[in-house]
């Protein structure tokens, strides 16, 4: 198999991110060894035409899940390395070669740490603690990479979780002693929740979630909570039907 990355990036009605997020890769300088798959979970704005005219690969998803929308995405991928990045996301122009040299000495995935595009409230404080290689402070805004091998052996993301998939899938790769490598560098993420919240709201939210995912509840709960603690994006935390 040809040696190559495919970005796989979930997506809701995200009109006005796509095209800079998608460009980050079609404009990079391997950029020939790279494909980007935008995994639409049902935009009602222009997400999907957007991202196809910035040169990325669009399939429609039938259900509005990350979980489900990133499984898709890694089926159809046509190279052996999985990136998912999600759409609010800046990675760094060493990814390539990050990823390469992380899988070459022996890591089967692994993530990066988190800067932010601002600093409202005490971000400084989220950013340093995603330093620490603890599940609390992991999540799929940091991106992952990820051999399809490994991916396929652990049975890819739980369709089970409507949210808080990225935790359990780290959970399960931990558990499994896969070898997973925290990247020394920063992808920058769009304070764009904390903007619409206060700081302490988003700390609590996020708090929450994470003691009720612990506890065993079931994601439809958590979701609910969640939306009830925040202002950002309801159409990402509707109840399934």
């Amino acid at each position: 198999m040809q040696q190559g990355i495919s970005i796989i990036i979930p997506v809701v009605n995200e009109a006005g991110l796509i095209e800079k997020t998608v460009q980050q890769f079609k404009g990079h300088r391997l950029q020939a060894n790279l494909e980007v798959i935008v995994v639409d979970g049902g935009s009602e704005d222009e997400t999907k035409q957007v991202a196809l005219n910035a040169g990325a690969i669009v399939v429609e998803c039938t259900q509005r899940s990350r979980a489900v929308q990133m499984n898709e995405g890694a089926r159809l991928a046509t190279y052996e390395t999985l990136y998912f990045v999600h759409a609010d996301v800046a990675v760094p122009e060493s990814f390539y070669n990050d990823i390469m040299e992380a899988l070459q000495a022996g890591f089967g995935c692994g993530c990066y740490r988190s800067d932010f595009d601002s600093y409202p409230g005490l971000m400084k404080i989220n950013a340093l603690m995603t330093r620490l290689n603890i599940l609390t402070f992991r999540g799929g805004d940091q991106t992952l990479f990820i051999t399809k091998r490994i991916f396929q052996q652990l049975g890819g993301f739980d369709e089970y979780y409507s949210i808080m998939e990225d935790y359990d899938f780290i959970r399960r790769i931990w558990k499994s002693k896969i070898a997973f490598k925290l990247i020394k560098k920063s992808v920058v993420i769009s304070t764009r929740k904390y903007r619409s919240n206060s700081w302490l709201r988003v700390q609590i939210a996020n708090g929450v979630a994470m003691f009720m995912f612990n506890r065993g509840k079931h994601p439809e709960e958590i979701k609910k909570a969640y939306r009830k603690l925040l202002n950002y994006r309801t159409e990402n935390y509707q109840a399934a039907n």
